[in-house]
């Protein structure tokens, strides 16, 4: 691609000239009209497979898509006809299943399985069931969800504030433990690894949890064809909508910590933006299926209200992963160019304001159009300043000395110099 002011060779990615700062594209100067997983997707999508399994939704979309349909599809059949314990337990490790398999399908755990299954699976779930069963003694006035024990008086403030306010907020940080650790590591320090090891430790989450809060019906035995649809609804919330929830609210906050940009961000302000994003995500569903139990138009009813609820809160977060991630790819195709104009395996560098990766020599981002000149300047180390001072003194005391053989040589023959003087 040229620039049409300044004539410089850009990359087919650029949005505005490295060399001096012209808008090249078209209106659509962030590419919301294709998304960078699939080009036929706008980034505007609720397209939940190619949102959280994004290496595989280019080659074989159907693949996860068919096997998350039958999953839920068996765990509903189940819960019409009675299975309650292999509805509950179909509902719980369908997603988580065919996430750990979607993994391996495309070795996201770069040969390393045992470390990312552990700290993203088996970590989350052994946290969540000891934390599942403290705060259910902390809140025992109210029906673990829609439902299941049947409805008391009316809510609480103590059971609102536990549900509403420490689940979300215990439960979220027992969901970054893993993901932030495996992030930490220069394996997985891209965004996209960062944004999966959220989803996958949000699902594992949502599967003990479900485990924990079910067990008197997984331990039950079958009941029959008794209520079918609120058995059917409340398998849908707890295997599709839960786990979807925390999956995409962790992996916002973990992608954010991977971030953009040489290494890991770290706890920058987006990660923090990214955790209050997730934790408002966790607390407004929780709320929500707490005060919802209470409604006065039966058990179904209330299930069914609380689907709908989670599935606008899941929708909105949809939207936020599809950004965050089409963000990270339009980085890495950044990089990938800035390596091919010069860079090479070397260090790159990278825009003070979007972060970005720079062509080399670039005076304008090609991403955002903003001055490289802009950057904060670089602290200058004092300590070394008399270091490079005497270095330059013995430099120049070298070449003085250095100097005084030959102009002594020259002081000795005189005609050698004239000689050669006459010669050239």
């Amino acid at each position: 691609m040229e620039c049409p002011r300044c004539h410089a060779t850009m990359p087919e990615v650029s949005h505005f000239c490295h060399n001096c700062g012209q808008d090249v594209r078209t209106p659509d100067l962030a590419r919301r009209k294709t998304f960078a997983v699939k080009p036929d997707e706008p980034v505007a999508s609720f397209a939940i497979v190619s949102s959280i399994m994004p290496r595989g939704a280019g080659d074989r979309p159907q693949t996860y898509r068919v096997a998350l349909l039958v999953a839920l599809t068996a765990a509903l059949l189940t819960a019409i006809f009675g299975a309650l314990p292999f509805a509950v337990m179909l509902a719980a490790f369908s997603i988580p299943i065919v996430y750990i398999v979607y993994m391996y399908d495309v070795n996201l755990w770069e040969d390393e399985p045992i470390p990312v299954t552990a700290l993203t699976f088996v970590l989350t779930g052994a946290l969540t069931v000891a934390w599942t069963l403290a705060w259910l003694m902390l809140r025992n006035d109210a029906p673990v969800l829609p439902g299941i024990d049947g409805l008391s008086a009316g809510p609480t403030v103590q059971g609102f504030l536990v549900t509403a306010l420490l689940v979300p907020i215990v439960g979220e940080a027992i969901r970054q433990v893993g993901p932030l650790i495996l992030a930490s590591r220069p394996e997985f320090d891209d965004l996209m690894d960062g944004l999966t090891f959220g989803v996958i430790s949000g699902v594992a989450y949502a599967c003990f949890e479900t485990i924990v809060l079910h067990w008197p019906l997984v331990t039950g035995g079958f009941v029959g064809i008794q209520e079918p649809a609120q058995w059917a609804t409340l398998m849908f919330l707890e295997g599709f909508v839960k786990p979807l929830i925390y999956g995409t609210a962790s992996g916002i906050a973990c992608a954010e910590f991977s971030g953009l940009g040489r290494g890991y961000d770290g706890f920058t302000p987006r990660y923090f933006r990214g955790l209050a994003e997730a934790l408002l995500a966790v607390i407004l569903y929780q709320g929500g299926v707490y005060l919802f139990a209470f409604l006065p138009y039966g058990r179904t009813f209330s299930v069914m209200v609380a689907v709908l609820w989670g599935m606008a809160i899941l929708g909105v977060l949809i939207l936020r992963i599809r950004n965050v991630l089409h963000h990270g790819l339009m980085e890495a195709a950044l990089e990938s160019a800035a390596r091919r104009g010069g860079v090479g395996d070397g260090e790159l560098e990278f825009c003070p304001r979007c972060e970005m990766p720079l062509v080399q020599g670039a005076v304008f981002c090609n991403a955002c159009g903003s001055n490289t000149r802009t950057a904060v300047k670089p602290h200058r180390d004092k300590k070394a300043a008399p270091v490079a001072e005497t270095v330059g003194v013995s430099a120049s005391s070298g070449a003085a000395e250095s100097a005084r053989p030959s102009q002594q040589r020259d002081e000795d023959n005189p005609q050698d110099s004239t000689t050669e003087g006459g010669d050239r």
